[in-house]
């Protein structure tokens, strides 16, 4: 039975194939979807020889600072409405939000009913400056999330992802007209641990980085450093190298791992290998990178690659002072990248 059948509409990316199959081009599994099955995520079903995906509804939407994504290099100190659906195409043992990624898990919960419109028209009324799909992977209700954004663009406001990065070529064109921001959750440099602990493959989740970037979207991207997993100084290393060589301007934002779902029994993070993470960072290139969900840690803020002033100074999701202009020019004329107005 399908997940949510009421709740769906005929997908935008999608293809069909012989023998009433269809092929999802939402994200890079691709699947192949039989008559009456879903796709890897659990949400997007054949249903006719036609692919259906997720519709008119939220498993939540509430306002949040912008820096809780983690965006730290836009529009700082920004409210956004975040906003998410139910399903995943990837099944992390260390996932914060099973509840509502796992459609088994899902099928208990009510779906909130909404029109693309009225979520729009509430994000702007509460004076959001963005709106972001996130809580459940955006890339499989890549349809509704781009009705939800035409509709926030039509209100100035901009508009974000909260990935994990296995975006298609097609899916990036098809949001490229309504979709400004995108982190990606970079969550390991091993094939075979993406492959056992997560689901999907790590050579595809670092074409999905690549493409992102080179379509222009704003990209940041986030690792979750867990103890005994992706910790080593050889991984961190190697992810630093991967993100450096694309770009050493691209934000690498290093977050604390705190012990849930199938990992409940696992040490959190000490703050001193975020640290240790970070200088590696810094060494192999990178211009900007910070550590997250250590109240009171170091390794928050901004600083200008020129004069090495701190520009943006923060506390946990609060930011305490902006030293940039509309443009993202320090005091000394150096531009830091982003979208600052």
């Amino acid at each position: 039975m399908p997940f949510l059948p009421e709740l769906a509409a005929p997908a935008a990316l999608s293809e069909p194939l012989p023998g009433g199959k269809v092929r999802c081009l939402a994200c890079a599994h691709r699947c192949s979807v039989a008559e009456g099955a879903s796709g890897v995520c659990g949400v997007r079903f054949n249903s006719g020889g036609r692919l259906m995906a997720p519709w008119g509804y939220v498993s939540g939407a509430a306002p949040d600072p912008i820096e809780k994504k983690p965006f730290f290099h836009v529009l700082p100190g920004a409210r956004t409405l975040s906003f998410g659906m139910f399903g995943c195409n990837f099944r992390c043992d260390f996932c914060q939000n099973w509840e509502i990624a796992g459609v088994k898990s899902a099928a208990r919960l009510v779906p909130g009913k909404v029109s693309a419109g009225r979520l729009a028209a509430e994000a702007a009324a509460a004076g959001a400056r963005a709106v972001i799909s996130t809580y459940n992977e955006p890339l499989i209700t890549a349809e509704w999330g781009a009705a939800v954004f035409a509709e926030a663009k039509k209100r100035g406001l901009r508009t974000g992802f909260v990935s994990n990065g296995y975006a298609t070529p097609e899916c990036a064109a098809f949001l490229k007209p309504v979709l400004d921001l995108w982190k990606v959750d970079l969550k390991s440099f091993d094939d075979a641990k993406y492959s056992r602990v997560c689901g999907g493959r790590l050579a595809k989740v670092l074409d999905g980085i690549r493409l992102i970037r080179a379509a222009g979207f704003w990209l940041e991207v986030v690792t979750l450093v867990v103890p005994g997993f992706n910790d080593s100084d050889a991984e961190l290393h190697a992810m630093a190298d991967f993100l450096a060589g694309l770009s050493p301007d691209v934000p690498w934002h290093l977050t604390a791992f705190h012990p849930d779902h199938l990992m409940a029994d696992g040490e959190p993070t000490p703050p001193e290998t975020l640290y240790r993470a970070r200088e590696i960072a810094l060494r192999r290139g990178l211009r900007y990178a910070y550590c997250g969900n250590v109240p009171g840690g170091a390794g928050q803020d901004t600083f200008c690659p020129a004069c090495g002033k701190a520009v943006v100074k923060r506390e946990g999701f609060s930011v305490r002072s902006v030293l940039l202009d509309g443009g993202g020019r320090c005091p000394c004329g150096a531009k830091v990248p982003g979208i600052w107005s």
